[in-house]
């Protein structure tokens, strides 16, 4: 039986032993949670004007605080997180794409997290990461005390899921939007107590796919008029819409949940609430008439809503009609915040706090933002926006204030404002994206310092022979079709600390199969170990209101294995895993590699 929301809080606060005056006085530093939604769309919220769906906590956050109404993020889920984490375009964190090592952000980008712990506060991220797995890409490296949730994106389980608890792998409880609250709000809890200003980022998964909703959510839904549609019309998929704005609808219950934590703490006047979206929609659903979706460089593709609530310092009803993006984030919050920000590397985001707070310097902002171009990319890709003017990937020019589906090209007609823009776009490349290192080999570091372990998930390595990814999209996946003894799985890696490391592998195997003899080599060094006990779980079919896109993996429960340990030099290698024995008609699936070092 799926526990309600109000039950799940309820039951966070009397494990806790919370009292409502148990809390200490309250930190002089604001606190701040990020919340960040995961494909959805500018269109999926009924302050928009969607009137299909209802979204009053994130209208209230609209209302209470500041909207950013042009606000700009990247095509995909990890250029986006990384921009709003570092205050970069995403480039120049070395992240170019979501999976396969090309969406991790570079160990020496100063984050939120970093800024925030190094002035005192306690850090805690909840949630999809998809900014590296390994140390030092892995959040607990990257400035954030605690984590739990996931960092390869893409998850295949939206129940129970597997998640991660500061290097532990666990089991969740319940749907996973309402999981990831639950630690978000037991971590608030315990920094309110102890009486510490916080940096709480809340980075939920959904309403990305696999298109898994609660019971309570679902029955509303399932039969629901979709009142406006996309560009699709008739042919809109309504079942994948009505999902997703299913689960857009829990996301606001767990913002509510939220908010509400923030006022029964008595907090909530001097703590900035930021809520904005990674993307545009995963389906062409309604999105206010602009073209594009998630992975478009078009207004569609990555304009998100955008609210910052900070009742202490932001009127309600505070508007920003310039173009603004995820790269303001960091310069803004550090400015609301009173810190200042990293010098080390130069910003590409601009400090909006003067504008919100309209204090002074808010002319100056307004001036540097009146003249600015935000650039998107994707796949090469290159896109202008400016706050009236948008030059699409193949240079053509709207005008957005008349034209928000970028329906009539206009370059002929403003020839100057076209030359402009192609120059804004001809020099990002130049400057920011051609001046990537593009490694001929995703290599993943193993035993660097401080990581009590180094996970290679499936997603990091290689299938060679008859072995297979379960689904087309690495993230989440796990190798199968393992047969034959030619069969191998491979990972790229960079051996930092030289030593032993226990080598153990997360399997599944039909019982009939169990007894394969692996092997695990690398740089000369090898260890052996069998297959056993069988362990053949269902795949998790279950759930899913939509049936999966082509390419996206179901899950399954996996358990460890210990092959026992094995003795790795310093410097880059292939690990390899071979079986050499096959008593069955198959040896395993494989979900990841863990190596831990041997003290």
């Amino acid at each position: 039986m799926q526990m309600s929301v109000i039950l799940r809080t309820a039951a966070v606060i009397a494990a806790l032993g919370i009292a409502g005056d148990a809390w200490a006085k309250p930190p002089a530093r604001p606190n701040v949670v990020m919340v960040v939604a995961d494909d959805a769309g500018w269109g999926d919220f009924s302050f928009v004007g969607n009137r299909s769906v209802a979204t009053p906590a994130i209208d209230s956050l609209a209302h209470d605080g500041a909207v950013l109404e042009q606000f700009c993020v990247q095509p995909v889920c990890s250029p986006t997180r990384a921009e709003l984490l570092t205050g970069r375009s995403h480039p120049r964190s070395g992240v170019r794409g979501v999976s396969l090592g090309q969406e991790r952000m570079a160990p020496d980008e100063i984050t939120l997290a970093n800024l925030f712990h190094d002035a005192g506060c306690v850090t805690g991220c909840f949630g999809k990461w998809h900014n590296g797995t390994q140390w030092p890409y892995h959040p607990l490296a990257r400035g954030f005390d605690t984590f739990y949730g996931f960092t390869e994106g893409h998850w295949g389980d939206y129940f129970d899921a597997e998640m991660e608890h500061d290097g532990t792998f666990v089991q969740g409880s319940g749907y996973i939007a309402d999981d990831i609250t639950d630690h978000a709000i037991g971590f608030i809890e315990d920094a309110r107590r102890k009486a510490r200003s916080f940096f709480c980022y809340v980075a939920f998964n959904t309403p990305h796919s696999p298109m898994s909703v609660p019971d309570a959510e679902w029955t509303r839904w399932r039969d629901k008029p979709v009142e406006q549609r996309g560009p699709e019309g008739d042919r809109e998929d309504l079942a994948f819409t009505r999902a997703a704005l299913a689960m857009v609808e829990n996301l606001d219950t767990n913002l509510r949940r939220l908010l509400a934590t923030l006022e029964r703490l008595d907090i909530a006047r001097d703590t900035i609430v930021v809520f904005c979206s990674d993307n545009g929609p995963n389906s062409t659903r309604w999105c206010g008439g602009m073209r594009g979706k998630k992975g478009s460089t078009d207004d569609g593709g990555v304009r998100s809503v955008c609210c910052i609530r900070y009742p202490a310092r932001i009127k309600p009803g505070t508007i920003v009609d310039d173009v603004t993006g995820a790269i303001d984030i960091l310069p803004t919050l550090a400015g609301l915040v009173g810190l200042a920000p990293p010098d080390a590397k130069p910003l590409d985001g601009v400090d909006l706090s003067s504008l919100l707070t309209d204090a002074p310097g808010s002319r100056a902002t307004a001036a540097t933002l009146a003249d600015r171009a935000i650039v998107a990319s994707f796949g090469g890709k290159v896109s202008v926006r400016t706050t009236s003017h948008r030059l699409d990937a193949e240079g053509r020019l709207y005008d957005m204030k008349t034209d928000s589906g970028q329906l009539r090209d206009i370059a002929a007609e403003q020839p100057e404002q076209a030359a402009r823009l192609r120059d804004v776009a001809a020099a990002w490349r130049r400057d920011v994206l051609d001046t990537v290192p593009r490694p001929t080999e995703e290599r993943f570091p193993v035993g660097y310092p401080g990581a009590a372990l180094t996970e290679l998930p499936a997603r990091d390595g290689l299938p060679h022979g008859g072995v297979a990814r379960s689904g087309k999209a690495p993230n989440c996946s796990f190798f199968t079709h393992w047969t034959k003894p030619d069969d191998s799985i491979s990972w790229a890696v960079d051996v930092i600390e030289p030593g032993r490391y226990t080598a153990e592998l997360w399997y599944t195997c039909p019982p009939a199969d169990a007894g394969s003899t692996v092997t695990l080599s690398g740089g000369g060094a090898t260890v052996t170990g069998t297959i056993a006990p069988g362990w053949d779980p269902p795949l998790n079919t279950a759930d899913d209101r939509v049936p999966r896109g082509h390419g996206e993996s179901f899950s399954k429960e996996f358990r460890p294995l210990t092959l026992g340990s094995i003795t790795l030099e310093k410097g880059a290698t292939t690990l390899v895993l071979r079986a050499t024995q096959i008593p069955g008609a198959s040896v395993a699936d494989i979900r990841r590699l863990v190596l831990r070092p041997v003290p």
